[in-house]
């Protein structure tokens, strides 16, 4: 088969995800419903790309790439709601929200992704009475694989399975969510030891808005992160610090102690308990964008798994072990977060308290067994893998996981029965 000339080379953040495909350029939500038609007129497929932050094939295409960057623009602000494009990133979000005097109720630390590309993998943040992203959406806009342009708000039948939807459904072109008022939050941020911080939660996580903690493997020893709204911003972070924490050492340096236990695996311990301790205290307030997103460019993998809260104690039981009997080393901290239920059928939160353990490992060190070993762990206990983030399930073995989940499957079957949005990834954990 001749390649198109318009075929481009794709690599997703964290470099282990790549495909050559052609591309789809849109510039209007009529021309993304054109392109669609044509595709499916022609037996051909599309795959939508966001930001390239899944760690998964998700955003892999065989046949047709279709970006949306230049569908970025916000649409309208009516009050609280706001609608955005879907290929708006969420740090331009953020900013133009702060431009409305609003906010997101809660986001993840990283915010590179695009809007679209967070709600439909289920990317999340951490607050026991937060869910997802996607539970703050109201509506979306979505183009059918007939080239219809629908809108899906919280009346429609098949809303909780479009706005988790993997990109299985449809092309979502906009988005309106449900915002607040901007806000401040008091950040209160120490190390401590990991009895200390697992003795705490049962206080924390009720007593704080947003709780989250760091576990440094080789090690007894946590770094642990409560944040709290406040009505005043009147303990900004110095500039110096500021670098001197998020920056220089949270990345330069990180990223120098990774390629010295890349080079050297034995070092790792010790190089693990002098991370656990190179980061102080410190407490800072700040608009709550600013606090709950970080500067990331340590590039890694990454395998994040959400388990029913009651379940945390016997993953974090077992974990030294797990890396113990590793064939290598693990030069990234764990990390854990917790959310609330949301009710949107393929969202790892679905109905229940969560807790969320995520493993990473630095570019070019083995990860597979390591992963592995964690999805064994936490699958028995009902858990279910983030959809950006690497595992090896499959839909015989989700199915159990998500109890909604043929009720997706049934949607899907209606508004894409040719499989136009569908790729490897999907056929896995979805089924053909």
């Amino acid at each position: 088969m001749t390649t198109p000339v318009n075929s481009r080379r794709w690599t997703n953040w964290g470099q282990n995800q790549q495909s050559v495909a052609e591309v789809l350029a849109p510039a209007s939500i009529d021309e993304v419903a054109a392109m669609v038609s044509a595709s499916a007129e022609a037996g051909r497929r599309i795959k939508t790309v966001g930001s390239g932050h899944s760690f998964t094939a998700i955003a892999v295409a065989d046949d047709q790439r279709m970006l949306l960057h230049r569908l970025d623009q916000l649409v309208a602000v009516d009050g609280p709601l706001v609608t955005v494009q879907a290929g708006m990133r969420l740090a331009e979000l953020n900013a133009v929200l702060a431009q409305h005097g609003l906010a997101m109720p809660n986001l993840g630390d990283i915010d590179t992704q695009t809007v679209a590309g967070a709600i439909a993998t289920a990317t999340h943040g951490t607050g026991i009475q937060h869910a997802t992203l996607a539970s703050c959406v109201e509506a979306v806009t979505m183009v059918t694989a007939d080239g219809k342009i629908e809108r899906y708000d919280r009346e429609s039948p098949e809303f909780h399975a479009v706005v988790v939807g993997l990109g299985a459904l449809g092309v979502i072109v906009q988005v309106t969510l449900r915002c607040v008022p901007e806000f401040v939050l008091l950040a209160d941020e120490r190390p401590m030891s990991l009895a200390d911080v697992l003795a705490g939660l049962a206080d924390w996580i009720p007593a704080n808005d947003h709780v989250e903690f760091y576990w440094y493997p080789y090690t007894d020893r946590a770094s642990l992160k409560l944040n709290k709204r406040v009505e005043e911003h009147d303990r900004p972070l110095p500039k110096f610090r500021s670098w001197l924490d998020d920056e220089f050492l949270s990345n330069t340096v990180f990223e120098g102690v990774c390629k010295i236990g890349r080079k050297f695996p034995r070092a790792v311990p010790g190089l693990s308990s002098i991370a656990a301790r190179a980061l102080s205290a410190r407490t800072y307030t700040g608009r709550s964008d600013h606090v709950f997103c970080s500067s990331r460019r340590v590039r890694f993998t990454e395998m994040e798994y959400e388990i029913p809260r009651a379940a945390l104690p016997d993953v974090i039981d077992a974990l030294p072990r797990l890396i113990d009997s590793l064939p290598f080393k693990v030069l990234f901290p764990v990390e854990v977060r917790f959310t609330g239920p949301d009710d949107l059928w393929l969202s790892h939160g679905y109905g229940r308290e969560s807790a969320y353990i995520a493993v990473h490992q630095y570019l070019g060190v083995p990860y597979e067994p390591y992963f592995k070993a964690l999805e064994a762990l936490c699958e028995p206990l009902g858990g279910r893998p983030h959809w950006g983030k690497l595992h090896y399930r499959t839909a015989a073995d989700l199915r159990p996981a998500y109890p909604r989940f043929d009720d997706f499957r049934a949607v899907r079957d209606r508004l894409d029965p040719a499989r136009v949005f569908t790729n490897e990834y999907l056929d896995r954990v979805l089924g053909k």
